[in-house]
Order: structure tokens, then sequence, then C-alpha cells
């Protein structure tokens, strides 16, 4: 399992024009799945985003959490952070989870990241071609692998 987490001031996906998740401060979440993800490495992710200290204290280190500050999560599924570029000009996505084992994985992340946080998780739309806008703020970029 990969996040490609940001810190942002606003963040929204679209899909065919319309506006399907929205979020003020918080964190945009962009996740993808590989053969052998399953139900633990999906608490372990939500327990890790929910908890993870990058938003500033008083004295401006990162020292709170997304829920600390009361912040909100858009949490969107994309396969292409399993794209391998090592051979040729062709991303190669064989290390990418398949539709079927990708799709329940991602809505047990929604929910379970859910329940750790003060607001819904905003979603963009499994499979769907997105348009993902945010405001990078820091910028603050992570990577989180399990």
């Amino acid at each position: 399992m990969r996040v490609v987490l940001q810190r942002v001031s606003s963040a929204s996906v679209g899909v065919a024009g319309e506006t399907v998740g929205e979020i003020g401060r918080g964190l945009l979440a962009l996740a993808a799945f590989t053969a052998g993800d399953d139900r633990a490495k999906v608490l372990w992710m939500a327990d890790k985003l929910a908890g993870l200290r990058i938003f500033s204290d008083d004295h401006g280190r990162m020292n709170r959490s997304v829920v600390d500050v009361g912040g909100e999560v858009l949490l969107v599924s994309q396969f292409t952070l399993y794209g391998d570029v090592a051979k040729g000009r062709r991303p190669s996505f064989v290390r990418a989870a398949p539709p079927d084992l990708a799709a329940p994985l991602y809505e047990s992340f929604v929910e379970a990241l859910g329940r750790r946080l003060p607001k819904p998780v905003q979603t963009g739309r499994f499979g769907a071609v997105m348009d993902v806008a945010l405001v990078n703020d820091g910028p603050v970029t992570l990577i989180v692998d399990r």
C-alpha cells in the first residue's frame, strides 16, 4: 500500500466537470494498492494518517495531526503510484492491484479513516478519470509505504 500525502489549504476532485469531493485545511491522500495488501495494512495506514503530526503548533513545529487541528481528508485512488518506469518509456503497472482487489481495499480505507477523523472523509470516484486540484501548504508532501 502506498500513499502520497500532501498537507493542503484546500483540495478538490472532479469527475466529468462535477466536483465530487472537496476539503479546506487538511490532507490530500493519493492511495494505491498492490498484491498482498490486506485489511491490516489498511488499518495501519488509517492510524498513521490520522495521527501523523505534520501540522504546525504555536511554535511553528510540525507537532499536530489532522485530528488535532480539526482538518479534513480527501482520499483519491491512484493506481499509477505503482507505475514502474525503470525500463523503456512507458510505465508498467504490473505491481498495481487489479480493480477487483483494489476497490474493496479502497472502500475499507475510506471507512477506517472515517472512524478516526472528526469530519467525514471526502473521496474521488474509484476507477474514474479525475481532475484533482490542490493548494499545497508548506509545501509538505510525504510518501507513506506499508
